[in-house]
Formats: C-alpha cells, structure tokens, sequence
C-alpha cells in the first residue's frame, strides 16, 4: 500500500509522525512524505522518500505581511497567526499536494492536525485520509476558532465540504497521542473515530555526553524548543537551576547562539543541539517551553515537568502538565531565576510528583505503538 504522510515544515509538527511513517514503511508500506526540504535529511536517513511542498512557516508568515518577527512570541499577532494557519498554508498545501497525489496515487493519506491542507487535497482527489495529533487537542475557542473559520473559506473556495464541528480534524479518523488521562474529556466522550498512538519522541541521531549517563547529581535538562528561542529567557533559566545543586544541559536550539548566553557556572553545560529522545530517560527534570513534543515525551519517560511557556499551544500543555500534578509552570512576570529556581528545587525533592511521572509513564508504554497502528492502516484505505 502506498501511504502519503504530510506536514507543515517545522520539528514541532513532523516529529510526531515519523514513528507511525517509519513503522509503516519497515511493515513493507511504499511510504511518501510530503513537507519542507528543511527535513529531506530526516526522512531519507529512515528510508522515507521526501516530496518538497507547501511553504515553510517562516515564508507563509511573509506572505501574510508578518516578517521575520512573527517568529518572535512576543510578536504575535492572534488574527495573523489564524490568517496564516487557518489559510496562507492549507492553500499552499492543497495546491501543492493536488498533483502529487495526482501522479503518486496513495492509497491513504496522513496529515497532521495543523496541515488541513493536505487533508483537503486528499478530499478533492477521493484518497481516504487520517489526521495525526501532535500533541492535545484543539479547544475551538479564541485564535484556534478563527482559524476554523479561514478553513472553511478555503474549502468552500474549493468545493471540499467541511463538518461543522471539527474543521481541523476534516472529519477524519483522528490517530490520538495524547493520553487520554490528559486529553479532554469532551473530545474522548464524542469521537468514536479516536485511534490511540502512544507518542514516541524522535530525535536524529547524535551522541549525548558521557558524563550523562554516569552522572551522580541529578541531570535537569533545559530547552526552549525549536521555534520560540529567547536568549534573555534561556539565560535567566540558567540562572535559577544553576543554584539548585544540579547539573544542568541546556538546548539552546536554533535561535539562541551560544555564545550570547555569556560565560556557565561550572555546573551548566550548553550545547547547540542534543538528542532529545535519547536523553530524556537520564534526566530528574525537565524545565521546558512546553513544546507538545517536549511534554509528551516527557511523559513517556516519567520525569517531572517546569513549563516556562512561550506561545503557541504552550500555555495549554502548561496547564495540562500542572492539572495533572506533573510539575509546574512559571509564567510572564513570574518568571525570575529565583522563582525558577524555588520551583525546580521543589520538582526534583517531590516525591508525589515523581510518583505520578512515574505512572504517566506506564499509562504512554500501555498505548498502541506505531507498530500497532501501522499494522492497522490498510483497514482505512
């Protein structure tokens, strides 16, 4: 069977799928995955074949008048972010994945909940398509609702007809990573086309420090993630859990040059880039942006949580991480070195915290592996 996977261009939104897409291709599925060139890399490494198309965020965000400092989450702007979601990039996808499907002819179509555009392609050409999580679902409110509304301009300029309450999902079988002891309770009482997927982080491969696995203090990993890096932000987060009694590995990502961080205390290591998935399972805390990918692998390895988000779903996952007495959140004016600080020293001694990790993690390992549901694919073609 021929499967075509698609997502936006960006690690928050194609991490998520490569499990399931490498799973299906090792089960013997001829495996297309449709995104920007930006992960080509990525996808060849596992055996995928990569498709260039739709526009990256960055330039989506360009065409809508938003510049370079969109990417900034102080930035933002509620209704350009929807314009740019809800149609800037499903155009763009539809447009592009109209004659890909067209000439490859899959058999069944992924796309991840923030790419409807190329669920919308699949509709047009009358491929089956799935839609995969990448993290919590939506609440239809605020900037996600207009996003709704843009969507639905879209489809009808294209003649795909929309269900009226879930336009993201198009109102296809929705392959669920998130936990049902987190996700909302209203979406998991009304979709009885829900396919649970355990979330399984992906990282490229890389080599962590030796002194990682060894180390006898406990390890407390900080990142910001990949798309809303603040240097000041980052900085002050160094500072407070330098003073925790911990040793610290900090992702400074793609935005942050390490060198603008300043000198480390002795016991702080900062790198441009580690090997998330492998490193999370050596760690007594993350502090994090509260990235969907950061907060559900962390949930898979049973590690306690400090979410200082940024945007985006952050703020989301933030509240779900804290509801569920599995860390803690810092947010706007609250976020200080020392507020940071208090809170991580709390995490890393709190041991009905630890204890409810712990057991979210065995909640993610009892879920369908993407082996699991890639043996399943076919019955949706």
């Amino acid at each position: 069977m021929r499967i075509l996977f698609s997502s936006l261009g960006s690690h928050g939104h194609t991490y998520p799928l490569l499990p399931l897409a490498v799973a299906a291709r090792e089960l013997g599925h001829d495996v297309i995955f449709v995104t920007s060139e930006a992960f080509a890399g990525a996808l060849t490494a596992h055996g995928i074949e990569h498709v260039a198309g739709g526009l990256d965020m960055l330039q989506a965000f360009e065409e809508a008048g938003a510049g370079v400092s969109a990417r900034k989450a102080r930035d933002f702007d509620p209704e350009r972010i929807s314009f740019v979601f809800g149609s800037v990039l499903p155009r763009s996808f539809a447009a592009d994945l109209a004659p890909i499907i067209a000439d490859r002819k899959p058999d069944l179509v992924v796309h991840e909940v923030g790419n409807p555009g190329a669920g919308i392609a699949a509709k047009l050409a009358g491929v089956p398509g799935l839609c995969h999580a990448f993290g919590r679902v939506w609440q239809p409110t605020g900037p996600v609702e207009a996003v709704g509304r843009y969507l639905a301009e879209v489809a009808a300029d294209l003649g795909v007809d929309l269900p009226d309450h879930d336009h993201m999902l198009l109102g296809n079988p929705y392959l669920d990573i998130c936990p049902p002891s987190v996700q909302n309770p209203d979406f998991l009482a009304s979709s009885p086309n829900r396919i649970p997927l355990r979330p399984v982080p992906f990282a490229e491969p890389g080599e962590l420090p030796s002194w990682v696995v060894e180390h006898r203090e406990p390890l407390v990993y900080l990142t910001l993630g990949t798309a809303f890096g603040a240097a000041d932000v980052l900085r002050t987060a160094i500072d407070g859990l330098a003073t925790v009694g911990a040793k610290v590995l900090v992702a400074a990502g793609p935005r942050v040059e390490v060198s603008s961080l300043g000198d480390m205390p002795d016991n702080v290591v900062v790198l441009p880039w580690v090997p998330q998935a492998d490193l999370l399972p050596h760690v007594d805390l993350v502090a994090h942006h509260g990235g969907s990918g950061t907060t559900l692998g962390t949930f898979g390895a049973g590690v306690p949580q400090l979410i200082l988000p940024q945007g985006a779903d952050q703020f989301s996952n933030a509240e779900m991480v804290t509801e569920a007495g599995l860390g803690d959140q810092l947010l706007g004016d609250d976020l200080t070195a020392e507020a940071i600080a208090t809170k991580a020293r709390r995490l890393l001694g709190d041991e009905a915290v630890r204890d409810a990790a712990k057991a979210m993690a065995d909640v993610v390992a009892a879920m369908p592996s993407p082996h699991d549901v890639a043996a399943t694919l076919a019955d949706y073609a």
